[in-house]
């Protein structure tokens, strides 16, 4: 891996529409630092498994994290070869033809090898990580993980040793023999956005909210 491209590999290599491929480390980064839902595959004994998971980027690598109890972040914690994907969806490309009808998209692919993180002071930092990559600023505000909390928590790192970007822009591609169909076609823009916030009930109601929540950034999904 370079200071700024991943060099594609032979399972991270696009081969399907090969030119919306991207390699460049600080795009697929910043659709890791976008999202907030990654799903999580790996091979078990028993077969394939794929998790819907928070997440976060640190430096390169991805945290996970999840309850100690919990059979597949165990699985996890003893090393695993993983696959991690996180997908923004743009819009919905409505074309003349129902063949070609798509969706602009970034979908970030990301392979890795887990590993436990056990050391008390790296979890909680990890822990924290995650928590500001969710709600940037809220990590000053609520309490850290106490040692019982921490205990209760398995925290699995995986770094990056290849990943690949694909994405699709613009308008539909339509045949010309389809172009004077009388239909509207275009793009149908998608935006995940927040909604009106709703205090709990031991929240006084008074109590600002924070200027963290007010501004949190749109098209987050």
């Amino acid at each position: 891996m370079s200071e700024t491209e991943f060099q594609p590999t032979e399972r991270s290599t696009i081969h399907r529409l090969p030119s919306r491929g991207i390699y460049d480390k600080a795009k697929v980064y910043e659709v890791l630092d976008q999202g907030i839902l990654a799903h999580v595959g790996f091979a078990t004994k028993n077969g394939p498994v794929v998790i819907p998971m928070g997440y976060a980027r640190r430096a390169d690598s991805v945290i996970l994290h999840g309850s100690a109890k919990s059979r597949l972040l165990t699985y996890l914690s003893q090393g695993a070869d993983v696959c991690i994907t996180v997908t923004l969806v743009d819009g919905l490309v409505l074309a003349r033809s129902t063949f070609h009808h798509s969706m602009n998209y970034r979908s970030v692919v990301v392979f890795g090898h887990s590993q436990v993180i056990t050391e008390p002071s790296e979890k909680d930092a990890a822990l924290e990580h995650l928590v500001e990559h969710l709600v940037p600023g809220r990590g000053a505000d609520a309490r850290g993980a106490d040692e019982g909390e921490l205990a209760a928590t398995l925290v699995v790192e995986v770094p990056i040793s290849d990943a690949s970007l694909k994405m699709r822009t613009g308008p539909p591609v339509d045949e010309t023999r389809d172009l004077e169909i009388d239909i509207w076609a275009g793009v149908l823009p998608l935006r995940l956005e927040t909604g009106e916030l709703i205090a709990d009930e031991h929240t006084p109601a008074d109590k600002p909210v924070p200027g963290y929540l007010l501004d949190y950034p749109a098209g987050r999904s």
